[in-house]
């Protein structure tokens, strides 16, 4: 089986977790919490770039989104994750600050942004 595209690489990046993963201008309707929404964005060859997700979860309590976002950030470690992806690999790194919640209207709404960096590199 051929190495995923760009695009394909962050979505099965985001959709590792166990949860949905969402293009965060494309969540479907009725789409139901938790999941996570990401930024889609790639770029040129050894240019690095910033990609930004959120994890959603319905709850009074931030302990499940807060160990999902451990989850995401051991996964990530202290150095970066490499993933192979059509002529090269798509390097990540935990971004400053690399998390932070946030509040919503609804204050059953738990969101923690995830900050990461990225950069594609050549397979050469």
């Amino acid at each position: 089986m051929p190495n995923p595209n760009k695009w394909q690489a962050i979505n099965e990046f985001w959709s590792s977790f166990g949860l949905a993963a969402y293009d965060e201008n494309s969540v479907p309707a009725g789409a139901r919490l938790p999941y996570i929404t990401y930024s889609a964005s790639t770029g040129a060859i050894n240019n690095m770039i910033i990609l930004s997700a959120s994890i959603w979860y319905y709850s009074d309590s931030w302990k499940d989104i807060s160990d999902k976002a451990d989850e995401i950030a051991a996964e990530i470690g202290y150095g970066h994750i490499t993933i192979p992806v059509e002529g090269g690999y798509l390097m990540i790194t935990r971004g400053t600050p690399f998390a932070q919640r946030m509040s919503d209207e609804d204050h059953a709404i738990r969101r923690i942004y995830i900050n990461t960096q990225a950069e594609f590199l050549t397979a050469h």
